[in-house]
């Protein structure tokens, strides 16, 4: 009987794909829906009170740290009004929760800043109750939009802004999908505080807690490297992060770590040399490429198999005009792969790409980098451990860039570095060099990268400029930068990975799918101001320091005539 329902089942599938194919589609989405109506019912369960007050419709929203629901609320006059229950996962931070409910109690409920109603707890389970916002997705719309609907959305996500950096609150995750927009009723709500931070004057007090807990331990940085295409390569260090230690305790200590370095002597009277193969992750983050160096012989250092102790005491940084001395801490177990060296070892790698095993030996920078990736500001990007209000500027700089270009998401990287590479594409290698140095950081690009006319990089993208308009059926020509593209390095040790390119970004570079705009279309994109452009160039300035902030951008010549 199995065997023919089988046989029948796959000759009616035959016979009737479409059929076939509706059913499937049905039994996934049946599917869906129970999956959520078990979790609105473990929802009830875990916060009880709510039964009485909510009626729980729909998921509308599922996150890494939280879920939200649609519901409605029976008010007293009888009137049914709609709400947005955030669910905490159990184990979110209390400080994390409580400072998100500060920053919505006290920013949030003007100038398109989502605020909250009400908030229950049981257990270790919370549920946030804010005002809901029908909203459309950013992406279904963004094809769709107006030139002066994307004026009016990025003023009023600037206004935002404004709001929450005066009470000195960093967002963090400023994204499309976290400023909601109800495009029939012109409403907007900066929405999910989960990832706030507060600046060093910030008014929130529960952020200050976090902020002073962010500032502590600043360990050595490792010199993660990525290649780029045709044989370019980054690499990025910090070269003042190395901490000064006093003459009395780097002698002290100098002994004592000399005498747990053993020698072995083979054959012959000479050295046995180890090569010790380390693994560490791209910016110290898991699930992240890889890479492993091997510390080779040369005439000024030698590699001296280590001990199961490892104290390293002090390590010199040798540069073309100074040296730096300095002490790492062991990290037990998880330093065994890392060399042992001698008090006198100098490293060699600064400013190559590559990485020896001195600099893979220390303990990395502590800096913040939570938010999505695509959106981070080249602060976040390089750990830079002094971030401000310019990251959620940065962001939106970004999501102005896809408004223009009608590409979203615009970037879109595996792994930190490569979207470094990726924004020195756009932005240029030597201008991110240079700005990477005003917050202490060294990027290396050997090979110059142009930065790319914004305009002319939009238009082409949108399909309104003159210059990517082509004959049907003709081949996209490549772009001016293509040579320069970064490239995926799933193990960067291994040579035949280098050559594999990062697809979405190419394709967005070479302006594939970029199709003429119809006359009838354009919507105002054929008279898109100057103005407009500088504004991006603003937003999308690599130095945090004189990035355009969100009072000034609504000052901006773009918005005139525009009311505050």
């Amino acid at each position: 009987c199995f065997v023919m329902e089988t046989v029948l089942k796959s000759h009616c599938d035959e016979q009737h794909p479409y059929q076939a194919e509706d059913f499937h589609g049905k039994h996934e989405q049946n599917s869906k829906l129970s999956g959520i109506k078990k979790d609105i019912e473990k929802l009830y369960e875990a916060v009880p009170q709510l039964v009485n007050v909510f009626k729980i419709k729909e998921k509308i929203g599922e996150g890494t740290f939280s879920s939200v629901y649609l519901a409605t609320a029976q008010l007293q006059t009888g009137y049914e009004e709609k709400m947005a229950l955030k669910h905490l996962i159990p184990t979110s931070h209390p400080l994390r929760i409580a400072a998100e409910l500060q920053c919505l109690t006290i920013a949030g409920g003007q100038d398109n800043v989502m605020g909250v109603k009400y908030c229950f707890r049981k257990n270790d389970h919370v549920v946030i109750v804010m005002p809901y916002l029908e909203h459309e997705s950013f992406l279904d719309i963004l094809n769709s939009l107006s030139f002066e609907e994307v004026r009016e959305y990025m003023f009023n996500l600037f206004k935002a802004l404004r709001r929450i950096h005066h009470f000195g609150i960093v967002h963090r995750d400023v994204k499309p999908s976290n400023f909601l927009y109800n495009r029939r009723l012109k409403e907007y709500a900066l929405v999910d505080f989960g990832l706030a931070q507060g600046t060093s004057d910030t008014k929130i007090e529960l952020l200050k807690t976090a902020h002073s807990e962010d500032q502590q331990g600043s360990c050595l940085q490792n010199n993660p490297t990525i290649a780029l295409g045709n044989g370019v390569s980054v690499s990025v260090t910090a070269p003042k992060q190395i901490a000064q230690q006093s003459a009395s305790k780097a002698a002290d200590k100098r002994s004592s770590s000399l005498s747990k370095i053993q020698i072995n002597q083979g054959r012959g009277g000479k050295e046995d040399f180890v090569h010790h193969s380390v693994q560490r992750s791209v910016f110290g983050e898991r699930n992240f490429n890889v890479y492993s160096s091997t510390y080779q012989e040369n005439s000024s250092t030698k590699l001296i198999k280590q001990s199961k102790m490892i104290d390293v005491s002090s390590r010199k940084l040798v540069t073309k005009k100074k040296i730096i001395s300095t002490k790492t801490v062991s990290n037990g177990a998880a330093r065994k792969a890392a060399s042992g060296c001698p008090s006198n070892l100098t490293c060699d790698c600064y400013a190559t790409d590559r990485v020896c095993s001195v600099c893979l030996s220390r303990c990395q920078q502590v800096a913040p980098r939570a938010g999505t990736p695509g959106f981070r500001a080249p602060e976040v990007l390089t750990k830079c451990p002094t971030q401000t209000t310019a990251i959620d500027m940065w962001s939106a700089g970004i999501v102005f860039l896809s408004l223009l270009s009608g590409r979203y998401p615009f970037y879109k990287a595996s792994d930190d570095l490569t979207a470094l590479a990726q924004i020195m594409t756009v932005r240029g290698s030597r201008e991110t060099i240079q700005a990477a140095k005003t917050f202490g950081k060294s990027v290396l690009c050997p090979q110059v990268v142009p930065a790319q006319n914004l305009r002319t990089l939009c238009e082409k993208l949108r399909g309104t400029n003159s210059s990517c308009k082509r004959s049907q059926g003709e081949v996209p020509s490549k772009s001016v930068n293509d040579s320069a593209l970064p490239v995926t390095v799933d193990k960067p040790c291994a040579p035949e990975t280098l050559g594999k390119q990062i697809q979405h970004l190419k394709s967005i570079q070479e302006g594939d799918g970029a199709l003429e705009m119809k006359a009838t279309d354009m919507k105002g994109w054929d008279q898109v101001p100057d103005e407009a452009y500088d504004l991006l160039d603003k937003l999308l300035d690599l130095n945090p320091a004189t990035r355009i902030t969100a009072k000034d951008a609504l000052l901006h010549p773009f918005f005139k005539g525009m009311r505050l």
